[in-house]
């Protein structure tokens, strides 16, 4: 059965913008109807209109002008840009998709609450490390609902983090270290982010901490090799790189994130595996629609 997409608007064009696009434009269920920035030199803009995707510079005002070419927005600005959007957005009655971390919306990881998501109409993507590593750490609470505390470390190429992902340190660190304590139900839990410079730039890598005493670790093995299992389904390049070990009352568990390669670079896997997880929502929500 021949099925007519949905059709989808993408607000920034920068990195995370343009990987986004070229997700969309390779999916069954979804198609990119506007493209829209504010800077008309962009490389986004530019290697969007040399694909043949209608552009504006613009920003929101474009979908103002014209309400009716998307259903799905996918807003991939900044936390601080995505807070004067979202009213704007909801009054034109649109599926939201966040990409920032501004937390305005309800937070969605596809593995954990899917289908919860799709009954808002302003969904957050958190932000890739609490994509990577809130449902490890749910996992995790399940087994030992007596853990106090979990650290994560981020650590990401420089080269894959844009002018957004720098403004927004202060908001990744909180909606991370929020997502972790939500999803888990730990009482306490840190996000720390590191910026590698290093050459060859270096994949994405996220560790995770936990305080506990005497671990069920052949079932924590267990439970966090499904988890992960899951998640690679609609983020292929993520990978348990040290599978849960402990040590003087201490279990780390270390994932690393490849990316896709659809506009960005492999080792952007920061950057993949949020916009890989939008994109499991919208076609989620495309599915529900056509069912």
């Amino acid at each position: 059965m021949n099925r007519k997409k949905i059709q989808c608007g993408i607000i920034g064009t920068g990195n995370i913008g343009m990987d986004l696009l070229f997700k969309v434009r390779r999916s069954e269920l979804l198609a990119c109807s506007i493209f829209t920035g504010r800077d008309p030199e962009s490389k986004g803009i530019q290697k969007a209109k040399e694909i043949g995707i209608r552009t504006s510079v613009n920003s929101i005002q474009a979908i103002l002008d014209e309400p009716d070419i998307c259903e799905i927005v996918f807003d991939t600005t900044s936390a601080k840009a995505h807070a004067i959007h979202a009213p704007i957005l909801k009054k034109l009655g649109k599926f939201v998709i966040d990409l920032t971390p501004s937390r305005f919306g309800k937070m969605c990881v596809p593995v954990i609450d899917l289908e919860d998501g799709l009954h808002s109409e302003n969904i957050n993507m958190v932000t890739c490390g609490g994509q990577a590593i809130a449902p490890l750490a749910k996992a995790l609470m399940e087994i030992h609902p007596e853990i106090e505390y979990i650290e994560l470390v981020a650590a990401i190429s420089s080269k894959s983090a844009g002018s957004g992902t720098r403004a927004n340190i202060d908001e990744y660190t909180q909606t991370t270290k929020d997502a972790i304590e939500y999803y888990s139900g730990v009482p306490r839990a840190k996000a720390l982010i590191i910026l590698n410079p290093a050459e060859p730039p270096i994949r994405m890598h996220n560790t995770m901490y936990a305080e506990i005493t005497n671990p069920k670790l052949e079932e924590i093995i267990r439970k966090v090799a499904e988890v992960a299992a899951h998640i690679k389904k609609y983020v292929p390049g993520y990978t348990l790189a040290l599978e849960p070990t402990y040590e003087n009352g201490r279990l780390t568990i270390m994932v690393e994130v490849e990316g896709q390669g659809d506009y960005l670079p492999a080792y952007s896997g920061n950057l993949d595996i949020i916009t890989s997880a939008a994109v499991r929502v919208a076609e989620e929500y495309a599915r529900k629609k056509y069912e």
